[in-house]
């Protein structure tokens, strides 16, 4: 028989792609993206017949975005937990300050605590590995630094990408190199979980990892993602569109989340 293991009952979760679960498609639940989110909300439901969870994350978003589209949504529906994940999108931008950055996030972590909840917030993933990021990988850790200081004042948890070496390996990413894959965020949803001190049997390197590549097939691959997804995400910052837009919450309503809640546009 399967007991509650934790003290929470009504999490919501706020944020963009990464915790809308984009790169870990699933059709059969809201918004057709599964993600690490999903994953917890799953585990921390078992035993728990009240156990309530949304989902406002919406792609593309910048951290100002999600203050003022998602902050006060989240509060009304009373959580007890909640995990923010933000400024990524901001982050990766040419000429942001990640202290500005930093700034509007602590700002965030203030009007989140309002009422108690317990804050998870995520520091950056270590994007050394990365062809694509490595250039930004000095601006990622300050911001890293600035998020552990905001976490320490307002005693919130840390689930931290940036120690999380298994992430830091190709496979474990969607063929876009932007978004997790369905490993990536099973292996982040494990790292939450430990963060969270919530026993579960999610196995390491489950579903597995794809299969080695071959120089010529990463190369290959180097070109076909150019062309299908570097170039129309250039396109869209000229042309100040984001691939959030028309998209809304995948679950805007706190329910059980074995339930579907009821279709809104954009699933």
């Amino acid at each position: 028989m399967v007991t509650q293991q934790h003290p929470w009952s009504r999490y919501v979760a706020i944020g963009d792609s990464f915790t809308e679960g984009i790169g870990d498609p699933e059709p059969g639940v809201p918004g057709g993206n599964r993600g690490w989110a999903d994953r917890v909300a799953e585990v921390l439901s078992q035993g728990a017949d009240d156990f309530a969870y949304a989902n406002l994350a919406i792609r593309g978003r910048l951290i100002q975005q999600i203050i003022d589209e998602q902050i006060e949504p989240a509060l009304e529906l009373r959580p007890d937990l909640i995990t923010i994940s933000a400024g990524g999108n901001d982050v990766i931008r040419p000429r942001t300050d990640p202290d500005e950055i930093s700034a509007r996030f602590e700002y965030a972590v203030e009007r989140l605590a309002r009422d108690r909840a317990t804050i998870v917030i995520f520091t950056g993933v270590d994007v050394g590995f990365s062809p694509v990021f490595r250039g930004i990988r000095g601006k990622v850790a300050i911001y890293n630094e600035n998020l552990r200081a905001i976490a320490q004042k307002h005693d919130c948890l840390v689930a931290d990408q940036w120690a999380l070496a298994e992430i830091q390996d190709q496979r474990m990413w969607d063929r876009d190199r932007l978004h997790l894959n369905a490993l990536g965020h099973h292996t982040v949803a494990r790292m939450v979980l430990q963060a969270l001190n919530v026993r579960n049997d999610l196995e390491p390197m489950k579903p597995e990892p794809l299969p080695e590549r071959s120089w010529r097939e990463a190369r290959t691959e180097d070109l076909s993602w150019a062309r299908e997804y570097l170039v129309p995400w250039v396109v869209r910052r000229i042309r100040h569109q984001s691939s959030g837009d028309l998209v809304t919450p995948k679950r805007p309503a706190a329910g059980p989340y074995a339930s579907r809640p009821e279709s809104t546009p954009g699933d």
